[in-house]
């Protein structure tokens, strides 16, 4: 699957763990492993989140042209 979100290299850049963010959220470290390596994705619930989490515009958590994919299916 094509990476869809930069929640890996966010985390990486505010200095943040994976294991941190499921701590903070209440979810299974799996999950967020799933996020992190794009085997799955949140919801934009959860995404929004994770940007309140690690101080981020939602926007930089996704990639461009799956950002580009959303607002053509709009």
């Amino acid at each position: 699957m094509e990476d869809v979100n930069r929640i890996k290299l966010v985390l990486v850049e505010k200095k943040r763990t994976s294991k941190w963010l499921s701590e903070q959220m209440g979810v299974n470290p799996s999950t967020v492993s799933k996020w992190c390596t794009n085997t799955s994705q949140p919801d934009i619930a959860r995404l929004l989140e994770i940007a309140d989490l690690l101080e981020v515009d939602i926007k930089e958590l996704i990639v461009r042209e799956y950002k580009a994919y959303l607002l053509s299916q709009t």
